[in-house]
């Protein structure tokens, strides 16, 4: 979409999802270790690779396989009018420890090893470069393929070597006495050479300097190439890198902290909303994002459901933002939850940079940098939970944090909900596209959802369920929904339509 122009694209047709790929899929019954549940997923910006993070503080990186099976460039093939129509498909590249439990003494703290947020960075020579972080370290770590060095060329038999010494090799007959390096016989029966030691016919083989060659077989390695530590007194939930490819920047509760990839002992603080008394304290930061094509300009959502816009160029400080973006809430509509699920769990900039997607409890919203009226569009994610906020607070789940994505046009979000679905929009005008589907093989074993009579979305199952159903607690086809299963974390591919969510420790994978 050029510009970044929602508004203006034309209305695309409601897509067709079908399953592509599952990794990590539990049989039934089979019981789930917490360490193995996902806590972040990210494309890199080609696509081609994907990575995962779990609570156990692994990383594991995935890498596409169905474009590099075509010879030439999937450009190339484009040119060449050559029908693409393969999915894609990806497989298990390589996995690595990321972080280990800790222990903050100073603070008798224990700090888990889960893996917070995973971001790719710039690749320039080939290998791959990310950052992840846990509660209060953040790794920079190089992923490269090196190939296997053997040593060849050697007149040694290694499977015969003993102590410092080594037997000649076939060239020597094996029914005469074999000797050591050092001058010993191999049966013992000498600790050196005897008076009457003779050479053996022939002589012995010449000695064959080793060489070291590369073959072709290759191995993935994983180096910690920097650590950036003790910058954060909270919990950090968010690391976004910066499009000059040389800065990012992490954030926790109250601060936001900007790196250089480089450096890792010192940081700036460039937002800090914390009071001079913690008891005046009224809202956290919850998310932070630069901008994908101003280096100078970065978002970040607060607890009470508002975005603030930052330009670096203002100040060393960034306290006062530049705009705000909030929605006015409607007259008599407040009650003991309105301010819990107006709290903003994930922003996203669109790829153009003019649109961000938030993700409160109960909706996902889409708003114009140019416009802080309020949001273009908004879309109920599960609107049947209304009623169960109560029980929903009981148990802690009104505090889940769902993550949100947009497609690389820009003309589709997503987000995650209960029961391990996960719902797509259409955000253009006049799209009324809104689709559940379920983390499973049968993706749209789901009911699809008619279309929307206005910009603010009803959900199907909500409309199924205030038809026939007793309980705001079932779908329309009679089953319960489960709290316990939640889909948090999905990405969408950066240009194509293919989607990755995390179900508990499996990783599903579909396209449209």
């Amino acid at each position: 979409m050029n510009g970044g122009d929602v508004a203006a694209a034309a209305p695309a047709p409601p897509l067709e999802w079908k399953f592509s790929q599952v990794f990590g899929e539990r049989a039934a019954g089979e019981e789930v270790q917490e360490v193995d549940i996902i806590s972040a997923i990210e494309f890199d910006k080609t696509g081609d690779h994907l990575a995962t993070g779990d609570r156990g503080g692994r990383v594991v990186l995935f890498e596409r396989t169905d474009t590099k099976e075509h010879a030439g460039s999937r450009r190339e093939l484009e040119r060449m009018d050559y029908p693409v129509t393969r999915h894609p498909e990806f497989r298990y590249k390589t996995e690595f420890q990321s972080h280990e439990p800790e222990f903050d003494y100073l603070k008798s703290l224990e700090i888990e090893e889960k893996i917070n947020k995973i971001r790719w960075c710039h690749m320039p020579n080939g290998a791959l470069f990310l950052l992840s972080t846990n509660d209060k370290t953040i790794k920079f770590w190089k992923v490269e393929e090196k190939k296997v060095k053997k040593i060849s060329n050697l007149n040694i038999d290694p499977s015969r070597a003993i102590a410092n010494g080594s037997m000649p090799s076939s060239s020597v007959s094996s029914s005469q006495k074999q000797y050591l390096a050092n001058g010993c016989y191999t049966d013992g029966s000498s600790g050196c050479l005897s008076n009457d030691f003779s050479f053996p016919p022939g002589g012995l083989p010449a000695l064959h300097l080793p060489v070291v060659v590369s073959s072709s077989e290759s191995s993935v390695a994983a180096k910690c190439r920097r650590v950036y530590a003790h910058a954060h007194d909270y919990h950090i939930n968010s690391i976004s890198n910066n499009c000059d490819g040389e800065t990012f920047i992490s954030a926790d509760d109250l601060r936001i902290n900007l790196w250089n990839l480089q450096i890792s002992n010192q940081s700036f603080n460039i937002v800090d909303v914390k009071p001079a008394n913690m008891e005046d304290l009224t809202e956290v930061i919850t998310s932070a994002e630069f901008h994908p094509t101003h280096c100078n300009m970065l978002a970040y959502s607060s607890s009470k459901g508002s975005i603030r816009l930052v330009d670096l160029r203002q100040s060393a400080l960034c306290d006062s933002h530049s705009k705000l973006f909030e929605e006015k809430e409607a007259p008599g509509s407040r009650s003991f939850f309105t301010e819990i699920i107006a709290s903003i769990s994930d922003i996203k900039f669109a790829k153009a940079g003019r649109y961000i997607l938030s993700r409160d409890y109960m909706t996902l919203k889409l708003w114009d940098i140019n416009m802080d009226s309020g949001p273009v569009s908004t879309f109920q994610v599960h609107e049947y939970l209304r009623p169960k906020l109560c029980d929903l607070y009981e148990n802690d789940s009104i505090f889940d944090k769902f993550e949100c994505c947009l497609s690389g046009d820009s003309l589709r979000v997503a987000t995650g909900s209960y029961s391990n679905l996960f719902r797509v929009f259409g955000c253009a005008a006049g799209n009324t596209e809104a689709t559940t589907l379920e983390a499973s093989k049968n993706p749209m074993r789901q009911v699809q959802t008619p279309s929307r009579p206005s910009r603010y979305l009803s959900s199907s199952i909500t409309r199924v369920v205030m038809r026939g159903a007793e309980s705001p607690a079932v779908d329309a086809n009679g089953n319960s929904f489960d709290f316990t299963t939640k889909l948090l974390h999905l990405a969408w591919h950066p240009s194509e339509n293919s989607i990755a969510c995390a179900a508990a420790n499996s990783l599903y994978m579909y396209y449209a």
